[in-house]
């Protein structure tokens, strides 16, 4: 029993003599059903259940997952059974580990659908009954622990599989402990260069800022205590990996990550937190735009805080976050709290409410969905949650994805709703359907009894429900409603001056035998279900390999309406060449000189458009300038004086002598742009200008 004294030390500490003889009986079932097997470490196999049981028991789980724990092998890897198992320790224990065993215990025909399987089992594992991906996710983490024993390959491939979808599982269940550890022992793994000279970046960035940190940490305490408040104050370094997200993300430079720090205040009650928050704006310098309030809002996993960015000492920015001690121990261990705070969690149960409201959405997802694969697509944006805050009309808050649309927030308040939808208001004035929202605003949904969704809808809505609910619906369609859509499409794509008869039957057949149809229905059925683009059939129809495009701002794009279109570069100008390629139901549009990004020939479209000779456009310039005294006021006379307009523009300094400006410039037309360049070049204190493609 010596192995099982670590696990032991830990129940005593909260759960009663009946329920540890229980966990002990588990453990020599455990044993005994295991004797023999070695782990690749080579330690005997025991050892990993009793890890996985410790790290649960950490969390103060109750003893049944416990005991499913310390069993959660058993099947798969012994020849005891569910039947066994419910036979000596009960059917909760029994259902838990069956659970648990159908995850890993499937055969695949490729690693993709593995995983996509895989992830689909948790879920509605989880579903079921949370304490499955706890189970899961504490099994990771000790195989994380002890990776250095397997192939390299097979480090590789566990540790992209932990990043892409165990740690950001406990980060949406809000167990942050777990979700920071995946991340790191993850990342050490798959990027082990990365990871060590960031540390030691860290590590030496550490040395130089200890002073300053313990200076800030002691005027925050001293300036608090004399509000007479109980507090406690601690300072928590962030993670390796989260540094690197936001140096990978932000593009920004180690250097300029000054926030890899933050300064953490615990009260006893939410009111005090507020007071606090005063007090400190009274120490130092609120940022501007970067306070959080996400105790009135909190996050999509429950978690609650205030957080407010602020100018400390020598311009050091400081970051702190101020919560209770619940929400302190909701941000470490999210639903495993329910645990812990029993009585709590029925007065303040928003992570447990959230949790369960996820969890309805995926079952729901689940059902709509129709393999594995449109599955993890559809719940991927719910696992990497980055939201933004809306209203309804009422004032009741909407959270959504960052990036969505009136559509998306017409099917989060309703499926109804969003099938329906025929316009929006934000703010009380009209707003395009396609358009994306921001925080704070208001959205009014205007609803039509007859309407139906839009396949050109999943050209631009961001969440997986919206999403889901209209692939859903259009392919449940009566197939003579989508005919009929799909025929309207093409003909629209075909252009006011040709209908379908007009084209010749030839050209028909040779597209219904590219595409594996049978008869022209079953193609207006394609187009009509989103399954085919209807401006890329209309112009093989016409067997014509050139394209106009329509835009109702700077180019005349024909036949897209529905087409979503992407511009691989941001600043396309008039005259010059540019080619297109299928994407994702829609085209890609970009300069010709781009050819390589093309995998086959095939792909390409090439483009012609016409314009709008009154229409401006943007243009970026990069230019390396001597910092000089008034080299900048020179540099904005010159272009002045072409009749060009500066959008925006930002410096960068290179060294001590020279500052990079970037320009994003308001233009006519190349010969404009060419007039800007050659006024900027002759001016003394440029060293060197060029123009920035994308």
């Amino acid at each position: 029993m010596y192995i099982f004294k670590k696990l032991n030390s830990v129940i005593q500490k909260y759960l009663p003599n009946e329920q540890i003889e229980l966990i002990k009986k588990a453990y020599i079932i455990a044993r005994d059903a295991h004797k023999g097997q070695i782990r690749s470490s080579g330690e005997v196999y025991i050892t990993h259940p009793i890890a996985v049981a410790c790290i649960l028991a950490e969390m103060h789980i109750e003893y049944e997952t416990l005991m499913a724990a310390l069993l959660h092998d058993i099947i798969e890897d012994t020849k005891l059974t569910f039947n066994d198992i419910e036979k000596l320790l009960g059917t909760t224990t029994a259902i838990l580990v069956e659970s648990v065993s159908k995850l890993d215990k499937l055969n695949f025909r490729n690693k993709k659908e593995a995983q996509a399987e895989n992830l689909r089992k948790i879920i509605i594992s989880m579903i079921k009954d949370t304490r499955v991906i706890l189970i899961k996710l504490a099994d990771r983490m000790h195989n994380m622990r002890t990776l250095d024993s397997l192939r390299t390959d097979k480090q590789r491939r566990i540790a992209r599989e932990t990043l892409e979808i165990y740690s950001p599982l406990a980060h949406r269940l809000g167990i942050n402990y777990i979700k920071t550890e995946l991340e790191e022992l993850g990342f050490k793994t798959l990027y082990p260069k990365r990871y060590r000279i960031l540390k030691k970046i860290v590590k030496t960035s550490q040395n130089i800022r200890k002073d300053t940190i313990q200076k800030i940490f002691s005027e925050i305490n001293d300036w608090l205590i004399t509000v007479e408040i109980k507090f406690r104050i601690s300072v928590y370094e962030k993670s390796i990996y989260s540094i690197y997200r936001k140096i990978q993300q932000k593009e920004h430079k180690f250097y300029s990550i000054m926030d890899i720090y933050a300064f953490l205040v615990i009260v006893q009650d939410i009111d005090t937190c507020y007071r606090i928050l005063g007090k400190i704006h009274g120490l130092y310098r609120p940022r501007p735009g970067r306070i959080k309030d996400y105790i009135a809002i909190p996050k999509a996993n429950g978690y609650q805080a205030l957080h407010t960015s602020l100018i400390g000492p020598k311009g050091v920015q400081i970051e702190i976050q101020i919560c209770t001690e619940y929400m302190n121990q909701i941000a470490e261990i999210g639903i495993a709290a329910n645990w812990i705070y029993k009585k709590q969690i029925e007065k303040n149960s928003i992570t447990q409410l959230r949790t369960r409201r996820w969890m309805q959405n995926i079952l729901d997802l689940q059902q709509s969905t129709e393999n594995s694969f449109e599955f993890i697509e559809s719940i991927k944006s719910d696992l990497f949650p980055d939201e933004i805050y809306v209203f309804t009309p009422k004032g009741h808050i909407i959270e959504l994805p960052t990036g969505s649309t009136p559509v998306d927030f017409a099917y989060a308040v309703h499926t109804d709703i969003g099938h329906t939808c025929i316009a929006a208001r934000v703010d009380y004035q009209s707003y395009p359907l396609s358009q994306s929202l921001s925080s704070g605003q208001t959205i009014e949904i205007i609803t039509g009894q007859e309407s139906k969704p839009n396949a050109a809808w999943l050209n631009f809505v961001v969440s997986s429900k919206a999403r889901t609910k209209i692939r859903h619906l259009l392919k449940n369609l009566k197939r003579e409603d989508s005919i009929n859509l799909g025929r309207r499409l093409l003909k629209h794509a075909l252009g006011a001056n040709k209908k379908l008869s007009d084209i010749p039957k030839i050209n028909i057949e040779t597209e219904l035998a590219r595409m594996k149809l049978n008869s022209i229905d079953d193609l207006l059925l394609e187009i009509g279900l989103g399954n085919a683009i209807s401006v890329v059939i209309a112009r093989n129809l016409k067997n014509n390999s050139k394209i106009l495009l329509k835009n109702n701002n700077k180019f005349t794009i024909k036949n897209t309406k529905d087409i979503f279109i992407t511009f691989y570069n941001k600043h396309i100008n008039v005259n010059e060449p540019i080619i297109s390629s299928i994407i994702n139901n829609g085209l890609l549009i970009q300069y010709n000189n781009y050819n390589s990004f093309f995998k086959k020939e095939e792909d390409k479209i090439t483009i012609e458009y016409k314009y709008d000779i009154n229409a401006y456009f943007f243009a970026e310039i990069k230019v390396d300038l001597i910092n000089h005294q008034g080299a900048l006021a020179n540099l904005t006379a010159a272009i002045n004086k072409t009749n060009s307009s500066i959008n925006r523009m930002n410096s960068e300094k290179k060294n001590d002598h020279i500052y990079c400006v970037l320009i994003q410039l308001i233009i006519k037309n190349r010969i404009q742009l060419a007039d800007v360049m050659r006024k900027i070049r002759i001016l003394p204190d440029v060293l060197r200008i060029s123009r920035k493609r994308n």
